[in-house]
């Protein structure tokens, strides 16, 4: 009798022990899916730098493979777009080569700042120039129409044909201050929009323009050097080549739920230490020197 008894509590035993671990795998189960990320959600417009555009375009690429139910539509512009679109709520960030404080000082006060790289910009001809340097001293007279042939630089006999940006572009604002001290371009070919700069360049002889780094990533133009200084990411990095601009996203206010996710994801190590540098781009946190609004550069 005695060994029944014991039987028998033995197995109610094992009958609990099964019972107990059965409940704990479902509950854990239940905090593993409760857990897990289930990502953003809803419509995101970003507007305004094309030198710009290249990076936001991969980024929100990238972003939207995790994140299946976020649409996030980048639109170029320039950076005066940008900041008037955003500050008047249209769009949820706003992209901007040069700060707000510059191009709209009266609303800077409402936008919130978000640097998330740096970018080089230099002069860019037809290949079939044959020139790869210039001192800054001829590319002014170049631009304000005091040198109109390019024989007169130890080029071709051929016309110079400038493309500029429309004042509402960020790198033309940064063009014309660091690379132009500030003179204003001769007329010529103006058009909006960076990749069609590229375009005509590559398609007219005798043609130059500016455009960012980001852009150079084929034998379409030839970037040039400036006073012997090539315009590469390390001479950028220590302002030895001075014609840099931070690559602002700026947002009304803080940032809504999705368009937080996707700056949080634009300063994330994966875009910061990878898709930068694929891109053409240089982390602001590489940089030596800071620049303010001003233009007073000084060292970290």
């Amino acid at each position: 009798m005695k060994n029944f008894k014991k039987l028998g509590l033995l197995m109610m035993l094992a009958a609990l022990m099964v019972f107990a671990a059965a409940c704990g795998g479902a509950s854990n189960k239940k905090d593993n899916n409760t857990s897990a990320p289930n990502g953003v959600s809803g419509s995101l417009i970003v507007s305004g730098s094309s030198a710009m555009q290249p990076l936001v375009a991969a980024a929100a690429e990238e972003f939207m493979n995790t994140n299946k139910k976020a649409d996030i539509q980048v639109n170029a512009g320039g950076s005066g777009t940008g900041l008037s679109q955003v500050s008047e709520g249209s769009v949820q960030i706003g992209n901007s080569d040069v700060f707000a404080e510059e191009k709209i000082p009266d609303k800077a006060k409402d936008l919130v700042d978000h640097k998330v790289a740096v970018v080089g910009m230099t002069a860019a001809v037809n290949p079939k120039v044959g020139i790869k340097d210039i001192k800054k001293a001829d590319l002014i007279k170049v631009f304000t129409g005091k040198i109109t042939n390019w024989k007169d630089l130890g080029g071709p006999n051929q016309k110079i044909v400038l493309v500029n940006r429309p004042d509402s572009s960020g790198t033309r604002a940064v063009f014309d201050k660091l690379a132009l001290d500030g003179a204003t371009p001769a007329e010529g070919i103006t058009e909006d929009s960076s990749n069609t700069v590229k375009k005509i360049i590559n398609e007219t002889p005798g043609a130059i323009g500016y455009l960012a780094f980001s852009y150079f990533t084929d034998n379409l133009v030839t970037p040039l050097s400036i006073d012997g200084v090539e315009p590469k990411e390390e001479n950028v990095i220590n302002n030895k080549f001075p014609v840099w601009a931070y690559e602002h996203s700026y947002t009304k206010g803080q940032p809504n739920a999705l368009a937080k996710a996707f700056i949080d994801y634009m300063m994330s190590d994966d875009v910061q230490n990878n898709l930068l540098k694929q891109q053409g781009y240089i982390a602001a946190t590489k940089m030596t020197v800071v620049r303010d609004a001003q233009g007073n550069v000084t060292k970290k």
